[in-house]
């Protein structure tokens, strides 16, 4: 988790410490945004298969809504008093999880893992949620309206990855690759 930060002045209603908190759990909620971003237009870029114009087609409206995502994380800190850092030395420096290890490969493997890459997102958010909600309701509100659509995001993802009996080919999957391979059987 980043550091706290606290900034020289902040909104009405919080102190300068409540802004750096929220200000820190704000800037890794930047990073994994702009990583997963980058994430899906790697896939984007690297599918292939039968099924690749429906999964390269859903996944630009998902990396611009995660653009987006990022935006408004960084403008809330910065309403907060704070300073976002989105260059990519900083993510990496900061970022507590390893590369999208999944190359150019088929678009239901690529799905697999991108099925693993949402849960961690999804599970950092709801941390995130659970850490802002006493402090402030306005960025607590900014994340949960990014959940819902992250778990949308997921759900398109895993509709692929389905069997009709209503299980998860990757389930217990626990690194991308495995993700990969097992959706991909």
């Amino acid at each position: 988790m980043a550091a706290n930060v606290n900034p020289k002045y902040t909104v009405p209603g919080l102190s300068v410490e409540q802004a750096g908190e929220l200000i820190g759990i704000l800037q890794m909620r930047l990073h994994a945004l702009n990583d997963l971003h980058l994430t899906l237009k790697h896939v984007h870029w690297n599918v292939v298969g039968p099924h690749f114009i429906a999964v390269h087609e859903m996944l630009d409206p998902q990396v611009d809504r995660v653009r987006d995502m990022a935006d408004d994380v960084a403008e809330r800190a910065a309403a907060l008093g704070g300073v976002s850092q989105g260059t990519p030395g900083a993510l990496v420096a900061a970022r507590s999880w390893e590369d999208y290890s999944v190359g150019r490969a088929g678009a239901i493997a690529h799905l697999g893992a991108l099925d693993l890459v949402y849960s961690g997102v999804v599970t950092d958010v709801r941390k995130a949620i659970e850490q802002v909600g006493p402090i402030d309701p306005a960025t607590e509100d900014l994340l949960i309206e990014q959940l819902r659509d992250l778990e949308q995001f997921q759900w398109f993802v895993r509709a692929h990855l389905e069997t009709s009996g209503g299980e998860l080919r990757t389930a217990d999957a626990d690194t991308e690759v495995e993700a990969a391979r097992r959706a991909g059987q």
